[in-house]
């Protein structure tokens, strides 16, 4: 009897494991991604404090001269219409229901694989949202590329528990045609 034969065997419970790894990594992103939607003036504030005490003030000035001026539009917005934060507090809600979205892969990830595939096709879209919001926008280049990066940062768990999840279901076929 060969190792795959058995749903227990060493081989598929390693590469379980792996697929779950990817997956909560995923979650994880997205949690984080949505927790820190919600504080955004008070981050902004920490990270524009912490720049103008730090090196990077000398290093970066376009940098620190771009979050002082979101940092300032965001105090403005709020003040005079606190109301505006609710869109961001709806961005951070979607990130951690997107993050539940992939509790499905998690338990089942054969089944569910069209989860990870959707989360790839999500990833994908980040990058024409950012490129062309961002320069309609006006958001500076460099800015634009930040955002991308979360499309890299997503799409890289997301498809190697994919790729694995496939290597899964090859082998889950193979065995049941035996």
């Amino acid at each position: 009897m060969s190792q795959l034969a058995h749903p227990r065997a060493p081989d598929v419970q390693r590469t379980l494991w792996w697929i779950r790894f990817w997956i909560v990594v995923l979650m994880f992103g997205l949690v984080v991604s949505g927790v820190t939607a919600f504080p955004l003036r008070e981050e902004l504030s920490l990270i524009s404090d912490f720049m103008h005490n730090t090196a990077i003030i000398d290093m970066l000035p376009a940098l620190v001269a771009f979050i002082d001026h979101v940092e300032s539009a965001l105090e403005v917005t709020y003040t005079a219409y606190p109301f505006i934060a609710y869109g961001t507090d709806w961005l951070a809600f979607a990130h951690l229901l997107i993050a539940v979205a992939f509790i499905g892969p998690l338990r089942d990830p054969i089944r569910n694989v069209w989860v990870l595939q959707w989360g790839m096709i999500a990833c994908a879209g980040i990058i024409p949202l950012a490129l062309i919001a961002g320069a309609v926008r006006g958001l500076p280049i460099w800015w634009q590329l930040i955002d991308i990066s979360f499309a890299v940062g997503g799409i890289i768990p997301a498809y190697a528990a994919y790729w694995l999840t496939r290597r899964l279901e090859r082998r889950s076929l193979d065995r049941a045609a035996s």
